[in-house]
């Protein structure tokens, strides 16, 4: 909205002293011509910003302005930074809300701690985009306008229409009664029913969602977290699992973990190595998984995965044999 963009942009200029229309412009996301508009909107509305000429110019505000906003402590202001820093956010499509709402939590602060918690804030990193191996957590593309409207139907509580790509399947539109939103490892997904019966969608596969002005079928309060699990527990009873026994290298230990529905048993090897004893969805996931980790895994069971695994290696020689 208009009216939160010219609040950030005031905030950002408060902050950060003169920025160019360039810079001020990349950090709102939005084109130099709005930003330049909104310039003009402020200064109508009596806001003392102005412009300097030249190379080095941009936009700024005259010395002593203050805008009325509630101030914060040190220790709330930067719990909010901190929380601030993950990318849950993103999964919800809250990512530009998040940003204009630190400014506030910025500026929010007594002037004599606002430095203090900014630098406190910048030697924190919280879930970077890699980890110590150089892999790039991956980043799920959620269109705002389809997510806002998810969001608005689970927080007035009406019925929501959408059209979902469901895993190897076409897309197809349902009409869903929405219970809440849940971000897992920077992944949302939409809690709701249908017909009577659970159902929970992933936000990323999300193509289109229509607000109806029908009431959700629903009730008025809701456990989130004891409905999460319980769904969990179902989606990890089902379908055509395998439980695979593993010897592994325990540096790659968190890795197999963050594709196994579930770990059934655990121990160690003499060698150093862990034995574990890991549940997957199905045949051809837990061939893929296994396959990732290269020789830091060996399965030991069941017989089929290691005749697939060996055949599947035995290929990749035969293709690269020197002639």
């Amino acid at each position: 909205m208009r009216a939160d963009r010219l609040v950030s942009l005031v905030l950002l200029l408060r902050r950060r002293g003169r920025l160019s229309a360039a810079t001020l412009a990349r950090e709102l996301e939005v084109s130099t011509r709005t930003v330049l508009r909104d310039i003009e909107a402020l200064s109508a509305a009596g806001v003392p910003v102005y412009a300097e000429r030249g190379r080095h110019g941009g936009f700024a505000l005259l010395p002593g302005f203050h805008t009325e906003l509630t101030g914060l402590n040190h220790d709330e202001a930067l719990a909010l930074l901190i929380a601030g820093s993950r990318r849950g956010a993103q999964a919800f499509g809250l990512g530009s809300a998040l940003a204009s709402a630190m400014l506030k939590v910025v500026d929010a602060l007594p002037e004599s701690h606002r430095d203090i918690a900014a630098g406190a804030a910048e030697r924190l990193l919280i879930d970077p985009e890699t980890d110590l191996l150089s892999r790039r957590v991956a980043d799920e593309e959620l269109p705002g306008t389809i997510v806002a409207e998810v969001r608005r139907a689970v927080f007035a509580g009406h019925k929501l229409r959408i059209q979902y790509a469901a895993a190897g399947r076409p897309p197809q539109w349902r009409t869903v009664d929405p219970i809440g939103l849940v971000t897992v490892r920077d992944r949302g997904y939409l809690l709701a029913t249908r017909s009577g019966a659970d159902r929970t969608y992933r936000l990323s596969r999300i193509l289109a969602a229509e607000e109806l002005d029908e009431p959700a079928e629903r009730p008025d309060r809701i456990d989130l977290d004891r409905a999460w699990q319980e769904r969990s527990t179902r989606f990890r009873a089902g379908g055509d699992q395998v439980t695979v026994l593993v010897r592994l290298n325990p540096a790659r230990q968190d890795e197999l973990l963050d594709t196994a529905l579930a770990v059934r048993a655990e121990g160690a090897d003499p060698d150093g190595r862990v034995r574990l004893s890991v549940t997957f969805q199905d045949p051809r996931h837990a061939e893929w998984a296994l396959w990732q980790l290269g020789t830091d895994a060996e399965a030991l069971a069941p017989q089929w995965l290691r005749t697939s695994l060996r055949d599947r290696a035995a290929a990749i020689a035969a293709r690269y044999e020197p002639p």
